[in-house]
């Protein structure tokens, strides 16, 4: 049986993640700050579809925490064949608005953790030479959006050029780009998402199952809804200059997971 490490995994598109990941037969680690809500979720998966749900509590803003969830990768007596790469969060606010602080906290997460915990799941799987990696970035990274559009934009590009090098190694790498999910993002943040059309938001299962169809085919990059796909070209075509005063006016306060 298989195994796999989603992080940011207790809420929103990591649950989901695992949800679908348990009902496939996947065993699973569940990487999240909330010890108590990780061993909640781990009992009701195991369950609900008779997997092993292992708890591993970290937080990726810290060396620790980074650390930790590395060496889980890493150990070769316990294999994990697919990584969710998911953790994440957004601040409020615009460009020094936010402390910096939290805007290095955000590139700690988004990146050095996104690149460091990558780059331990995909030499073991290298070396077994199967395995896959999805990391969870947003159409934010296609719009000049700040230190979050600018991080997944980086986790976008950094996917792609890693699936290059990794071709033909069995290490499929997936780059996954969703709009506005309907989970805690948003709130957890203090984001005012009133004014965004219902047409726009995502369910978190459609979504799961739609990108696990992607890294089936091979995809480096998947936008999982036909309407953020259309939307995704508009934005490669529009002037970046359009785009920035579109951001500047709403994308601030509110922003695609």
């Amino acid at each position: 049986m298989t195994t796999a490490l989603i992080t940011g995994a207790t809420a929103g598109i990591g649950a989901a993640f695992a949800r679908r990941l348990a009902a496939d037969g996947h065993n699973l680690v569940l990487v999240a700050r909330d010890t108590e809500r990780l061993r909640e979720q781990a009992a009701e998966l195991h369950d609900r579809h008779r997997i092993e749900a292992e708890v591993l509590t970290a937080d990726l803003s810290t060396e620790e925490g980074i650390a930790s969830v590395e060496a889980r990768l890493s150990d070769p007596r316990h294999p994990v064949d697919l990584l969710v790469n998911n953790a994440g969060f957004g601040n409020r606010g615009q460009f020094l608005e936010v402390p910096m602080a939290d805007e290095l906290t955000m590139l700690k997460v988004h990146c050095e953790a996104v690149l460091r915990l990558t780059a331990a799941a995909a030499s073991a799987m290298r070396e077994r030479r199967r395995g896959g990696v999805v990391n969870v970035a947003s159409v934010a990274a296609f719009v000049p959006r700040g230190t979050y559009g600018a991080s997944k934009a980086w986790v976008v590009q950094f996917t792609q050029g890693a699936a290059r090098d990794l071709a033909g190694s069995g290490v499929r790498m997936m780059a996954l780009c969703p709009g506005f999910v309907r989970t805690e993002f948003h709130q957890r943040a203090g984001m005012d998402t009133g004014n965004v059309p219902g047409w726009l938001w995502l369910d978190a299962d459609r979504l799961v199952a739609e990108a696990m169809r992607d890294l089936a085919r091979g995809r480096t990059l998947s936008i999982p809804d036909p309407r953020y796909k259309a939307l995704a070209g508009l934005l490669k075509l529009a002037p970046r200059g359009a785009l920035s005063g579109v951001t500047s006016r709403t994308g601030r306060k509110y922003g695609p997971r």
